[in-house]
């Protein structure tokens, strides 16, 4: 319990076992992007106390004063399962670190909690429902807290998962070919590589494209802005397709707000509204004094509820800045957006 593991990986079966298997022996995992500096790698492993480094076979890998080991395949077909790790962790226990992008300094890890990745997927299970014939397909760098989702959601309904080889997240003939093949029903994009992937299906022929339209049910866009420009283009190709706007930083854990976009009321938009709280999230616009600002009235935004993480690892000062006690349920905190 409490015990931060790296694993240098890319998007792979073997990755995702070593994901799992950290959190069954009950420890939290590090994501470490090969594609990353190894400067910014090491950084990461220093910073986060990790003492065991999973990695594949045939990456670089970055300077690390602890253990490393190599997962492959063949070693874990042929492996030993007669003792079965008993897990420690519980509900309060770290099941992640994440570090944000660091554009004012060093990047800062943020830790969340199982009860937190708990309580988001279970409110995307109610919200949008899996079945057992979907499939998720897992593109996005499993060190962009995106991947939470896509790494684990799947497992509360008996879906799957596809794991998109690594690099063609960044060609979209050969994603329209992998949706279209592996026959995907959920998907993530940021909206600049969503009109990327719009791009290319107008140049799709009616029978792809139509292949596309009765498998894909929903996609969700975030990381940056939605217009509605491209929300209405989504629909007029994708028209029976679900595009679900998603707002939230890695510290309210994944997102703290959905918006199903509809053709009809956005087209009047001059943007996209962020939408709703997610189940277990509650949303405050407040003013410096903490006071709940009227309808239409600028102030800032604070996520409270059940996704707010622990906080920054080795950062008390930042986090008692960003996370602060939620003066309407003075028991829990909220997060100072």
């Amino acid at each position: 319990k409490e015990s931060i593991v790296g694993i240098l990986a890319e998007r792979s079966p073997e990755m995702m076992i070593a994901v799992l298997a950290v959190l069954k022996a009950g420890g939290a995992y590090l994501p470490l992007d090969p594609a990353y500096p190894a400067g910014r790698l090491s950084y990461m492993l220093k910073d986060s106390g990790a003492s065991l480094m999973l990695t594949q076979s045939g990456l670089t890998v970055p300077d690390f004063s602890g253990e490393t080991l190599e997962v492959d395949m063949a070693a874990l077909v042929d492996g030993d399962t007669s003792e079965v790790p008993a897990g420690t962790a519980d509900g309060g226990s770290l099941a992640y670190l994440i570090y944000t992008s660091g554009s004012t300094g060093q990047p800062k890890g943020v830790a969340v909690e199982h009860r937190q990745a708990v309580s988001f997927l279970t409110g995307m299970q109610r919200q949008f429902p899996l079945h057992q014939e979907d499939v998720i397909v897992l593109k996005t760098s499993f060190s962009f807290d995106a991947s939470v989702w896509q790494l684990f959601w799947w497992t509360l309904s008996g879906a799957s998962a596809y794991l998109l080889p690594s690099g063609w997240e960044k060609d979209p003939a050969l994603m329209a070919e992998a949706f279209t093949q592996e026959r995907v029903t959920t998907a993530h994009f940021i909206p600049a590589m969503l009109n990327s992937f719009l791009d290319q299906l107008e140049m799709e022929t009616p029978e792809r494209r139509d292949g596309l339209t009765t498998g894909l049910k929903r996609v969700f866009a975030g990381g940056e802005p939605l217009t509605p420009q491209a929300a209405a283009r989504f629909a007029d190709l994708l028209p029976e397709t679900s595009l679900i706007h998603g707002y939230g930083p890695t510290e309210a854990t994944v997102d703290a707000a959905f918006y199903v976009c509809d053709r009809e009321k956005d087209s009047e938009r001059l943007r996209l509204p962020i939408g709703k709280p997610v189940p277990g999230a509650r949303l405050y616009i407040l003013d410096p004094q903490m006071a709940v600002q009227p309808v239409g009235v600028i102030g800032e935004l604070y996520i409270a509820g059940n996704g707010v993480a622990r906080g920054y690892l080795n950062r008390p000062e930042l986090t008692t800045e960003r996370f602060l006690s939620d003066p309407f349920y003075p028991e829990e905190r909220m997060y100072k957006t």
